[in-house]
């Protein structure tokens, strides 16, 4: 039987199928499976499917601004709540004083913000005291350290008194200029190395000029050495009750280990304020002559309040602006110590607001025991 034309032609194809295998990888044929039937359900976005999804997306930008929401108002709470509690505190003159007083020391502080970095400000602190019964009327940061400046010439005043007292110090002594009494850093009289100066003459210097080289002549005559007389402030001021003050020298020029409070300070300011008028009356002085020229004086709050008679000023940069004060109406007197002012303007405007609140029958604060009737006199 005849063979067909085709028949050699398919065992020939059928061999090559065989010999060329299909390549196929399950795994891949997966992952295409299920990603073409995850396009095929997604639904096409449409404008009703659209116009659904707004509303979501402003609920959520709603959400998300709600923190800042919440701040403001809590911001506005706060305000509202100090605009109150400042309104009640005006309805009395002690209230009032220290709200402005406050007030002040906040602005002083957020100008000590220069191109971002925080400034040094010294520690702000004051005393009001009357001075009879040495009860404090009103106080901040009384017990805090600082440094007391030339409030400290106070004390070596109070020691020259003292030795005048005694009688081993006459007014028309001539006390003898030691160079290291010239090398003192300013405010000075500018004495000359082997000079002399009458006793009342440096008195003055202390009360009017705050003369560092002239407080170093007394500490030198009364005590031998600056740092023999500094022991001997130190001790007076622990006899008044001082109990947190240590003197180093006796100008008030920087020293790290010269530290005190506003409290002790206003002690110490009893005590002078106490002694004979004819020795506190030296701080009511505004000027004296030294030499045929006038030398002008600091406390420019004499003449400016009722009854300012006194006393003393001072300024390092570590103190900040410091002043002690005293007034005298009608038979009360008054003391007030500001450390740490801003300006010398602010701290005289904030001693007179202290008198001024204290004279006004404001209610005293806080009560301290008086342990240096004694030692006052």
């Amino acid at each position: 039987m005849p063979r067909s034309p085709y028949g050699f032609v398919l065992p020939l194809l059928l061999s090559l199928a065989i010999a060329t295998p299909v390549a196929f990888n399950p795994a891949d044929a997966l992952a295409k499976a299920a990603q073409e039937t995850v396009h095929k359900q997604a639904p096409k976005p449409t404008a009703k499917t659209a116009a659904k999804a707004a509303p979501q997306k402003a609920a959520a930008s709603k959400t998300a601004a709600k923190p800042a929401a919440v701040r403001t108002v809590h911001k506005a709470a706060v305000h509202k709540s100090a605009t109150h509690k400042a309104t009640v505190r005006k309805a009395t003159v002690h209230r009032t004083g220290k709200a402005r007083r406050a007030g002040r020391v906040a602005a002083g502080a957020a100008a000590g913000t220069v191109a971002g970095a925080a400034v040094f400000r010294p520690v702000h602190a004051y005393v009001l005291m009357d001075a009879q019964s040495g009860r404090v009327l009103d106080s901040e940061n009384a017990d805090t350290l600082t440094y007391p400046a030339s409030l400290t010439k106070m004390m070596t005043l109070l020691l020259t008194f003292e030795a005048l007292e005694r009688g081993t110090l006459r007014l028309d002594q001539e006390l003898p200029v030691s160079r290291h009494a010239t090398n003192q850093k300013p405010s000075r009289l500018n004495l000359a190395v082997g000079s002399t100066i009458r006793v009342e003459d440096a008195i003055l210097a202390l009360t009017v000029k705050s003369a560092n080289d002239v407080a170093v002549v007394l500490a030198e005559a009364l005590g031998g050495s600056e740092e023999q007389f500094a022991e001997m402030m130190t001790a007076k001021a622990q006899a008044l009750g001082m109990t947190s003050t240590t003197f180093r020298n006796a100008s008030g020029l920087p020293h790290k280990e010269q530290r005190t409070t506003a409290r002790d300070m206003a002690r110490l300011s009893r005590a002078v304020v106490s002694r004979p008028a004819r020795e506190y009356a030296y701080f009511s002085r505004t000027r004296f002559d030294w030499n045929g020229a006038v030398v002008p004086g600091h406390n420019r709050l004499l003449g400016r309040v009722e009854g300012y008679d006194g006393i003393k000023t001072g300024f390092i940069n570590l103190s900040g602006f410091n002043l002690a004060g005293s007034a005298s109406r009608n038979g009360q007197r008054l003391v007030a110590v500001v450390l740490g002012g801003t300006t010398a303007a602010a701290r005289d405007r904030e001693v007179a607001e202290l008198l001024e609140q204290g004279f006004g029958s404001a209610p005293p604060k806080q009560t301290v025991a008086v342990t240096d009737v004694k030692a006052v006199r």
